[in-house]
């Protein structure tokens, strides 16, 4: 009961801060779409990067990489160390170019950025479907951490969780858009990595020689190596390695840094969170793993269970505070994909094809917003798989993207003549990767071959070498 009671609590001043400057946010005065969606392009480098970051980092890492950790060892770093890596290296790349277009065309959704890039409106509504369908499962293991934390610390509750995520959800995106969101993002950001590196500590002081015994034995297992499969390495870390360039939760915060100079503060603040807090989260991993081959905590045979097992040994403060950073990570990018959707609901569809004007394209957006959110808290509610497995699973479906928005940004004006191949990309690389899902599930699917390939191999293969016929021919 004293943990409820304290959980309650802390998730209620988190849940009236993250409102009250979400409210205040509401007084920067929101006129068009470009202020609801993108902060007007506005944002400073702190504000950006956090909210970048936070956005990133989801209830995905606090207790889907944990647990992965935990089952599978070191191998699960070298998984995520290739997503930071190859964001880093993207972002550095790309992102000067996307900005700089990005206010040229004014561009508000990325659905909007990949028909613009190829001169053929009808795209718009390809990839909005692509989202759709791909991002639907993602968002919703965002509520199902939450859900499972809510569960974990009172047994029964999983729907209150759910409950609780939809209206924060609400409030914090629907006030103010992107202002509300980076706003919340920051405060939710500084939450996650404290909570982190107070859970970092604890663990380690609290284990002590037992981590280090049960270490031992985890190396003799062969979980301080890389024990990954190639195949199914490969499989999972091909969609994260083009994170950055196919969600478009993520790409449309390229679209908000008022200049080169926060853009470049973005991509060096960003770097710093996510190398800390990958760290600290797989060591948390690790040192649970240690701690059940020695006895010290029992055995976890559910992966998204690790890190609530760990939270009842913890002290109670600590773990309140640690079970709120998780659904602040849930939060930051389940409200980053419904504002995007939102976007693609009220630029591209309603804007796109009926033409209204500004203030009604945004109460547009607010009502896909509502749906959404809907949706998502069924879906959240059916448990349709872990939390990797979903997380992973949407950016193998949106992995298609990654070729189609990679020569529309370097090819600018020319790729204007590549609309149909961009098309035939997009749908052969999806149909591929849906219908194996819908044949093995979420998790097979991605490591049952194709071919003697990773299917997600297959479908860059495939999607790359479709949207580059056009120059091929040339």
């Amino acid at each position: 009961m004293e943990e409820l009671t304290a959980a309650v609590a802390t998730l209620a001043i988190y849940l009236l801060l993250g409102t009250a400057i979400a409210l205040i946010s509401k007084r920067v005065g929101i006129r068009t779409t470009a202020d609801y969606y993108v902060a007007g392009h506005r944002l400073g480098g702190v504000l950006a990067a956090i909210s970048y970051a936070a956005t990133t980092y989801s209830a995905f890492m606090m207790v889907g990489l944990v647990g992965l950790t935990y089952a599978t060892g070191v191998g699960a770093f070298g998984f995520e160390i290739t997503y930071l890596l190859s964001t880093i290296f993207l972002l550095s790349y790309v992102a000067p170019r996307v900005w700089r277009l990005s206010k040229e065309r004014n561009w508000i959704s990325p659905a909007e950025m990949v028909s613009d890039l190829y001169g053929m409106r009808s795209l718009s509504l390809l990839v909005a479907l692509m989202y759709l369908v791909a991002l639907i499962p993602y968002a919703s293991a965002q509520l199902i951490a939450v859900g499972r934390m809510v569960e974990g610390m009172a047994p029964g509750l999983y729907w209150l969780g759910i409950i609780l995520g939809v209206v924060a959800a609400l409030v914090w995106t629907g006030l103010s858009g992107m202002w509300s969101l980076a706003s919340t993002d920051l405060f939710q950001g500084l939450w996650m990595i404290l909570a982190a590196v107070g859970f970092v500590a604890w663990l380690f002081l609290w284990g002590g020689q037992d981590i280090a015994r049960g270490a031992a034995r985890m190396a003799e297992e062969g979980l301080l190596g890389m024990r990954w499969p190639p195949l199914v390495f490969a499989s999972y870390s091909i969609p994260w390695a083009f994170f950055a360039v196919t969600n478009p939760q993520v790409v449309q915060k390229l679209y908000t840094p008022r200049d080169e100079r926060a853009l470049r503060r973005l991509v060096t603040l960003f770097t710093v969170f996510g190398l800390s807090y990958t760290v600290m989260v797989t060591a948390v991993g690790l040192a649970g793993r240690a701690l059940s081959e020695v006895g010290r905590v029992p055995v976890v045979d559910v992966v998204d269970r690790v890190t609530p097992t760990l939270l009842r040994f913890a002290p109670l403060p600590l773990a309140v505070f640690v079970f709120t950073s998780i659904v602040a990570a849930a939060m930051t990018t389940m409200d980053a994909i419904v504002l995007t959707l939102s976007s693609t609901a009220s630029r591209d569809v309603y804007q796109g094809y009926v033409g209204g004007d500004d203030r009604t394209a945004i109460n547009v957006g607010r009502v896909a917003i509502l749906i959404l959110l809907a949706v998502l808290s069924y879906v959240a509610y059916l448990r349709i798989g872990f939390i990797v497995d979903l997380s992973v699973l949407a950016s193998a479906l949106l992995l298609p993207l990654a070729p189609v928005t990679l020569v529309g940004w370097f090819y600018g004006r020319r790729s204007r003549s590549m609309g149909y191949a961009a098309i035939a990309s997009l749908a052969s690389g999806f149909a591929i990767g849906l219908y194996w899902a819908l044949v093995h599930g979420a998790r097979k699917s991605l490591v049952t071959p194709i071919l003697g390939l990773p299917p997600t191999l297959l479908i860059l293969i495939v999607s790359t070498a479709v949207v580059l016929v056009p120059l091929i021919r040339r």
